[in-house]
């Protein structure tokens, strides 16, 4: 018996992610909190012929310890979408407000769940989660992940696409590091498999390849032209990181090695993480091996050329103001 939550269920992200969700076969509960709309997504989704029981909530009579109560996973999209011209910082303060209010419901009502953190800009968002669980003394590194899986995902199929088997994006596998927004997004060419050494000896093609993964976001939302930003890659890879989690947790399966934004105090190797980025960050984008108590290991960076260290001290710098600005973050009182 497996529950699951979305906050944020009735948005962009939330409605295909809740779809996917309810597909899992490992998920036999399915909640969907929303601040409107979330009755009627799960009265939709309630027809699906699988397993998952689902129920909608709305902010009345504390819809949402209502919707998180019990859960084992918590997959959060909520928040408002980024648009053209805006960056990922420009969504902090309308965000973060959310983010704190959700994870104090969190604290309450599931503070053993896998918390899933998509609203952007999740180099931030998460820390804001980090601090509101630490106050209610629930906080769990090992539990606690910034879904940084688009950029994964990205990375396969834009390189899959430059050596022209854009149909076996599936078969290539880049390791992503860093964080989740521009030049704190960083791919890792060099260890890609399989090889792709005829990207790496061009530097222009690199270069644009690099450049392509770390704005892909930006690419979606002036083809939008207004109407949104990545919803449906974004779902997509949000319930399949979920599926990481859940397989590791519930499925009985060992992890292949994925990677997440996440606390370096949830593992010894975070520690080596600091050593190998030369700054003492609490949160990175690293490589990960999840278990049954989510994060069982953290692993090092390994080798990466020169090129990906000169990205690497960039993505670092950016990161660190992106850290301090979740972690200092005081939601509004509220209004009396």
């Amino acid at each position: 018996m497996v529950k699951a939550t979305v906050c944020g269920a009735a948005g962009g992200i939330g409605q295909p992610l809740s779809l996917l969700l309810k597909l899992n076969p490992l998920i036999t509960e399915l909640s969907l909190y929303d601040v409107v709309n979330a009755v009627g997504v799960a009265a939709d989704l309630s027809h699906i012929a699988t397993p998952a029981q689902v129920a909608g909530f709305l902010p009345a009579d504390n819809g949402a310890e209502k919707a998180l109560q019990g859960s084992d996973i918590v997959v959060i999209p909520a928040g408002v979408p980024r648009k053209p011209g805006m960056t990922r910082d420009d969504l902090f303060n309308v965000n973060a407000g959310i983010c704190a209010t959700l994870a104090e419901a969190i604290a309450k009502a599931c503070p053993k769940a896998f918390i899933l953190v998509i609203s952007n800009p999740v180099n931030s968002t998460v820390p804001v989660f980090a601090e509101v669980l630490k106050k209610a003394g629930v906080f769990d590194p090992k539990k606690l992940f910034g879904v940084t899986h688009l950029d994964i995902v990205r990375a396969s199929t834009f390189v899959a696409t430059v050596v022209g088997k854009a149909e076996d994006a599936s078969k290539y596998s880049i390791p992503v590091i860093g964080g989740h927004a521009g030049a704190t997004i960083l791919p890792l060419l060099t260890q890609s498999e399989p090889k792709i050494v005829s990207i790496l000896s061009d530097k222009s093609k690199r270069d644009a390849l690099v450049n392509r993964i770390q704005f892909g976001g930006d690419e979606v939302v002036k083809a939008k032209d207004g109407a949104g930003s990545a919803t449906l890659s974004m779902a997509q890879a949000g319930a399949e990181f979920a599926e990481y989690v859940l397989q590791a947790a519930f499925g009985g399966k060992s992890s292949k090695t994925v990677q997440a934004y996440v606390h370096l105090s949830a593992d010894a190797g975070g520690e080596q993480i600091k050593k190998e980025i030369g700054a003492d960050l609490d949160y990175f984008s690293v490589n990960i091996k999840l278990g049954a108590g989510g994060i069982e290991k953290i692993l090092p960076i390994g080798e990466i050329d020169e090129q990906e260290k000169t990205l690497l001290a960039a993505a670092v710098k950016e990161l660190g103001p992106s850290i301090d600005k979740g972690s200092k973050f005081q939601p509004p009182p509220p209004k009396l």
